[in-house]
């Protein structure tokens, strides 16, 4: 028996002093955590099957938390289905603010490095640590079960109360078993050996999220225990295991590109030194970036 978030010890980990969250709120089953933040910053109505929590009750907007125990129809990069069983994985949002738009691609890679973080953090508790590794430009693979994808991140621009905000929509394969994953290429933690508890996954991660954040030109008041942007992104190129691999870029219009992926730039761009040259790719100009010689990953 599989349960259900324990919403009100997570609401009051993360709408507390010292960290920059004001509200969550939280659904049995929605369609898209994303899409549901967006409705919230946009000035929707709030939704009769949600609970929500926030301090003096504010306006919905910037630092709110979105979960679900049940995601019905998630969404990856260019529209790609995201399904899972319920209360088998943690889906989450959250809105941060963005002080430069153009820093903003730096925002799905810097979320990517948190999660690695957390996930390190949790399986170390429960006893037994796994690694993951980072795919740009937004996949978290776990090392422990053949480079198989336990993550994917999907950040969105919206503009609210006339500033930019940043959804950073994350799923994660929590306590799956191979039959329920929809490829073979995907793991669980579970699959890895390791049982967690999602509330503590959830904190661990939006806590490490808060700390890079600096890295896609987030600043807050209170930005005491924040990263310098320079040291999170050489963290980020560190782990990203694209980097030094030949690869192939799949395009949108159907062509692709082959070569060694040699720097993610200051723009959060994939550089790829092809035989034409040197070509950068942005994560929303392609469909896959896969290794030539193929594999999981």
């Amino acid at each position: 028996m599989r349960d259900s978030l324990d919403i009100e010890t997570v609401s009051a980990a993360l709408v507390t002093s010292g960290r920059p969250w004001r509200g969550v709120e939280f659904h049995p089953a929605v369609g898209s955590t994303n899409t549901r933040l967006r409705e919230l910053l946009t000035g929707s109505p709030p939704a009769t099957s949600a609970y929500a929590v926030s301090p003096g009750d504010d306006v919905p907007g910037p630092w709110w938390v979105v979960l679900t125990d049940h995601q019905t129809g998630g969404r990856g990069r260019l529209g790609r289905a995201w399904t899972v069983p319920d209360r088998a994985s943690l889906a989450v949002s959250v809105a941060v603010p963005v002080t430069d738009p153009a820093q903003a691609g730096w925002m799905p890679l810097l979320a990517g490095l948190a999660l690695a973080r957390a996930v390190t953090e949790v399986t170390e508790a429960a006893g037994h640590r796994l690694t993951s590794r980072l795919k740009w430009p937004n996949d978290v693979l776990l090392a422990d079960d053949g480079d198989r994808k336990l993550s994917g991140i999907l950040c969105e621009l919206v503009a609210s109360g006339g500033r930019q905000v940043v959804v950073v929509g994350t799923g994660v394969n929590v306590d799956q078993t191979r039959d329920e994953l929809p490829v073979e290429t995907a793991t669980s933690l579970a699959l890895a050996g390791v049982r967690v508890r999602r509330e503590d996954l959830l904190v661990a991660y939006l806590d490490h999220l808060t700390a890079v954040l600096g890295g896609a030109g987030v600043t807050r008041a209170d930005d005491t225990g924040a990263v310098g942007r320079e040291a999170v992104r050489a963290a980020y190129r560190s782990a990203c295991v694209t980097l030094g691999l030949q690869v192939r870029v799949q395009l949108p219009a159907g062509g692709a590109a082959e070569g060694t992926a040699v720097a993610v730039d200051d723009d959060g761009g994939l550089v790829v030194r092809t035989a034409g040259g040197l070509r950068t790719f942005a994560a929303g100009d392609v469909v896959h970036v896969r290794a030539a010689a193929g594999g999981l990953a």
